[in-house]
């Protein structure tokens, strides 16, 4: 099956941007903004406690999103700034890079936003987040003792990902 014009899922992922494991944090949301799945690799400094940082992160995506579509210059119906929008709909952003991390995004038509915290060298990670994407469509939704909106449990899926994100850059 094939998702987001790529192929099948196989044993050659796209190849990372640089060497090492550079990866933070991966959150995975629902379109409900609940979070599926959060995972921490080398993140530097634990602040908040879970319940809080994945609704600040859900916020952070939700307002970006909001100000992307509003500042859109090609798009003549601006609407209002905090209006929620369709997956797809308007303008949209693919990461950004401060000086201690970058945060890369991707969300699929169904309203899934698959969100990776990297070091802020790392680069175009738009083809990884699509295969992370494609691993959730196999292990999770094809997963017939999954039920839509629960957390993700699925040992190969963990494994998978794991595997695969530690070997970005």
């Amino acid at each position: 099956m094939q998702f987001f014009g790529g192929s099948e899922i196989s044993p050659s992922p796209p190849v990372p941007t640089a060497s090492g494991n550079n990866a933070y944090m991966l959150y995975i949301f629902n379109r409900n903004g609940v979070c599926l799945l959060y995972r921490e690799w080398n993140r530097p400094l634990k602040t908040l406690n879970s319940q809080q940082d994945h609704k600040l992160m859900f916020g952070l995506l939700f307002s970006l999103k909001s100000l992307t579509a509003k500042m859109d210059p090609t798009c003549v119906d601006k609407g209002n700034l905090g209006v929620p929008q369709l997956p797809g709909q308007g303008c949209s952003f693919h990461s950004f890079r401060t000086n201690t991390y970058k945060l890369s995004l991707m969300e699929s038509p169904s309203g899934i936003k698959i969100i990776l915290v990297t070091h802020p060298r790392t680069g175009d990670l738009r083809e990884s987040l699509k295969y992370i994407y494609n691993l959730y469509v196999e292990y999770v939704v094809k997963n017939p003792l999954y039920s839509p909106g629960a957390p993700i449990r699925c040992e190969l899926f963990d494994t998978s990902v794991d595997q695969y994100v530690r070997g970005l850059g």
